[in-house]
């Protein structure tokens, strides 16, 4: 696996976790739209850990600069 998010792109992924994760909170963790916006909150807080988004491989974007080693 190849890395294709880049430092500014993981920042980004991780602040909109953050802010998806509170406003699940704050309309109820229970509900149906709470629990979306938790699974939202994962991925994005995954793919930005992992440094890897399958949806960026399929599209071919690749926000990271440095070149990856194949």
């Amino acid at each position: 696996m190849t890395t294709n998010v880049g430092s500014t792109d993981k920042i980004i992924r991780i602040g909109l976790a953050a802010v998806a994760a509170l406003i699940a909170v704050l309309t109820g963790a229970g509900t149906v739209g709470g629990i979306l916006l938790f699974v939202v909150a994962g991925v994005l807080l995954v793919t930005a850990l992992v440094g890897f988004c399958p949806l960026y491989r399929l599209f071919g974007v690749n926000t990271c600069k440095v070149p990856s080693a194949k």
